[in-house]
């Protein structure tokens, strides 16, 4: 091990995100629009609920997901706040359903479930230790010493 873990997951992050970009270029979706299409295919949401969810995505820079698929015309207010996928919506998120399935199947290549589920296993294990640190010098730090970190500094 050459390099750290660190080097790894941004790695890792960079290349996925350019695999996804090119992965639905041709559809015309962004990691975000794609997300937001795939959590109201699984269900009316309301704007709060898909914003809540996607909220750990980064910003792809463009328009709000939802506003793009709306304009699309793959998603359409059902009245209030309920946001739901038109037939066209539907049948765009089972288009890029395949193409992320191949991009998935590409990034696992040569790894077996059980070495997936552990890797995934040990990330959920280190994360946790993380946030628990981050949670206690929260509470040790002194009111003076504690600053905010920019948006999306987290």
């Amino acid at each position: 091990m050459d390099k750290p873990l660190g080097y790894w997951l941004m790695h890792l992050h960079n290349l996925l995100e350019e695999q996804f970009a090119r992965t639905l270029a041709d559809l015309g979706l962004s990691r975000r629009r794609w997300q937001a299409l795939n959590l109201l295919s699984r269900g009316d949401s309301t704007r709060e609920e898909l914003a809540t969810a996607l909220a750990h995505f980064s910003s792809d820079g463009g328009p709000d997901p939802l506003e793009a698929l709306i304009t699309q015309g793959w998603a359409a207010s059902t009245g209030g706040e309920a946001v739901a996928l038109t037939e066209a919506g539907r049948a765009a998120h089972v288009e890029a359903g395949r193409h992320v399935e191949t991009s998935r199947a590409t990034v696992l290549g040569g790894l077996t479930r059980e070495q997936y589920a552990e890797t995934i296993r040990v990330l959920t294990v280190m994360a946790g230790n993380v946030e628990a640190d981050l949670a206690r010098s929260h509470r040790q730090a002194p009111a003076g010493a504690r600053t905010a970190l920019p948006d999306g500094a987290g």
